[in-house]
């Protein structure tokens, strides 16, 4: 009798009619995985233009026009390149506190050499770099090889950097950096834009390319899903791990250069506003174009987002602390969503 009732069941679950309820099962859930996976892609973006649409609506005079579409966009490459340098060891599972702190001491060590010294402005660049470089070297020897969190290690590291500013600068703005490097920032101008905007352009689609398109950014994502199986197949975790570290402070030494050229200056606290916005920026930005990665699109995406919307509320005449509450949002909101994220994979793998 069982055998006759699995014979038939068996039967039934085969029979013509079954096999395309199955069919058109699989098809409708295809349709709404792929449907789910597209808002979740591009959310943020029609997010961004609603922004836009609200903002348009309520001051269409100051709002809607060039001049402030050219602002938005030509000064922000500061932030978009900063954003950009902590997705990178974001990627492999660290965080880092003192990327501010290593803009402010890259564009202070900039001001120092070339105007209390009279450095040529190139060396001073160089120099500048250079200190990115070690500064991000330490930190990752500090988290791999002692073992130390890096959200310690990087706070630590970038309160030792503000207090060698702070001497550095005698606590001082120091104004007059050469003409060359501000002509090279923002002098330039294209369709009206300054060309610092193609400079944070340009480093994003370097870093899409290389997490995207490289093996080793590959190699890089495999370690932050799981340095211990990316450990057993033949990765250097430790050594990808200090070399993102590393990559984020050489950008946040450039993302100080472009601050230096912007300003033509630099102040002891120069990075130290920049910091929230950057984390908002790609948190946010991670739940974009590749969603539950952090990824180059998505921050940039995110930085203008937060950017619009920021400039928006100025126009509208609210107060200067609601940038705080919105930047805030926006890191928590962020954060939040990946979680989500990550959590429908977890669900979509195991089922």
């Amino acid at each position: 009798m069982t055998v006759w009732m699995r014979a038939r069941s068996d039967g039934a679950a085969s029979s013509p009619r079954q096999k395309a309820v199955l069919a058109e099962s699989g098809a409708e859930g295809g349709r709404d995985r792929r449907l789910t996976g597209f808002v979740e892609k591009y959310a943020l973006i029609a997010a961004w233009v609603a922004v836009i649409a609200v903002f348009g609506a309520l001051e269409p005079s100051k709002f809607l026009t060039l001049a402030n579409l050219r602002n938005i966009l030509g000064s922000q490459a500061v932030l978009v390149v900063l954003t950009l340098g902590l997705a990178i060891p974001l990627t492999s599972g660290d965080y880092d506190l003192s990327i501010a702190s290593v803009l402010t001491l890259s564009s202070m060590t900039v001001a120092v050499l070339n105007v209390n010294d009279h450095v040529a402005i190139g060396f001073a660049l160089v120099v500048a770099l250079t200190i990115g470089a070690v500064a991000g070297a330490v930190n990752g020897l500090l988290v791999v090889f002692l073992k130390i969190d890096s959200l310690i290690v990087t706070l630590g590291t970038g309160t030792i950097m503000t207090g060698i500013v702070l001497w550095m600068s005698d606590s001082l703005t120091i104004s007059g950096i050469s003409p060359a490097l501000v002509r090279a920032v923002i002098g330039d101008k294209v369709a009206g834009v300054p060309v610092e905007f193609f400079y944070g352009l340009g480093v994003c689609i370097a870093l899409w390319y290389f997490l995207e398109l490289t093996a080793t950014g590959r190699r890089l994502l495999f370690v932050g899903r799981g340095r211990n199986v990316a450990r057993l197949n033949g990765v250097n975790v430790r050594r990808m791990r200090v070399a993102a570290m590393m990559a984020a402070s050489i950008l946040g030494a450039a993302a100080g250069v472009l601050y230096a050229g912007t300003a033509g200056a630099a102040d002891p606290s120069s990075g130290t506003s920049l910091l929230l916005p950057a984390f908002a920026a790609v948190f946010l930005g991670s739940t974009a174009i590749v969603p539950g990665r952090f990824n180059a699109w998505g921050s940039f995406a995110a930085v203008y987002f937060l950017v619009t919307g920021i400039t928006g509320l100025q126009l509208a005449g609210v107060p200067a602390f609601v940038q705080q509450l919105f930047y805030g949002s926006g890191l928590i909101g962020g954060v939040a969503l990946r979680q989500l994220l990550r959590r429908s994979e977890l669900k979509d793998a195991e089922g």
